[in-house]
């Protein structure tokens, strides 16, 4: 199969000369490893916040405290996942983060270092089992529906609720940065993580944005191919095929009237 005309080519060179551009990659990729192992122990070293708001979420089996969340396990892992509400369904990346990650066997593996998993939506519980059932998903997934959860981890944008905060940039900072005031509303990607101790909770990170590209795997697989992730944000060479970021359907190539997006 041929590429499709005007699509762009790593340059073409000897075994030699692959071979010597490869291992000054790989010192960079080493060098790369070691500040990320660096930034996990720092991770590990961040204090935390006490949570004293009494959040009530509703599942399967009725209402729910976070602390009953845990499992009688002490770490818990919040995936918050957005809901779309002209469909009354969940958005396509957090479907597609289900289907890949939120299997048994991905959560048996939290289990065994003591952390459990939930999704926490804001769309009220029958919506959410519709879903669940559409999809024959099987892991814990609460409403959080009524509550200010998802205001306070700003992952829900509602100014007439709670101020604008998202990936710790105030409404005006965020404007700066070139987004349209029409779109700081709804659903924004995110995770936060908690620590209990006893009856006691804490919140101990949240990420937002493409601070959760990591634990996206097809992106690992992605970055390691010629033409990457394929999104216009990425630095690529004029020629490669790039489509927005986000946005399904056909590539386009990426040329020099094209800009990218952050």
């Amino acid at each position: 199969m041929a590429l499709p005309e005007g699509v762009g080519r790593p340059a073409e060179v000897t075994g030699e000369q692959w071979l010597a551009a490869r291992k000054e990659l790989l010192a960079e990729e080493k060098e790369l490893r070691r500040r990320l192992d660096a930034l996990n122990a720092a991770r590990r070293r961040l204090p935390m916040v006490r949570v004293d708001k009494d959040y009530v979420f509703e599942g399967p089996d009725g209402k729910a405290t976070l602390p009953d969340l845990f499992q009688g396990r002490s770490q818990l892992y919040v995936h918050h996942f957005m809901w779309l509400d002209e469909t009354d369904t969940g958005c396509p990346s957090c479907t597609a983060a289900a289907e890949l990650h939120f299997t048994p066997a991905f959560l048996a593996h939290l289990h065994e270092r003591d952390i459990t998993f939930a999704a926490v939506a804001r769309a009220p519980l029958p919506s959410i089992e519709a879903y669940r059932a559409q999809h024959g998903w099987t892991f814990p997934w609460y409403s959080s529906h009524g509550s200010d959860f998802n205001y306070d981890f700003h992952v829900t944008l509602d100014e007439s609720v709670a101020p604008v905060e998202y990936n710790y940039r105030t409404k005006e900072e965020l404007l700066a940065t070139g987004l349209p005031e029409e779109a700081l509303k709804g659903d924004w990607p995110g995770n936060s993580v908690f620590l209990r101790d006893g009856d006691e909770v804490f919140h101990t990170y949240s990420a937002y944005a493409r601070g959760l590209d990591q634990l996206f795997t097809p992106y690992h697989f992605l970055d390691l191919t010629p033409y990457g992730r394929q999104e216009s944000w990425e630095d690529s060479p004029e020629g490669w095929p790039q489509k927005p970021t986000y946005a399904p359907g056909k590539l386009t190539l990426r040329g020099a009237d094209q800009h990218h997006c952050h």
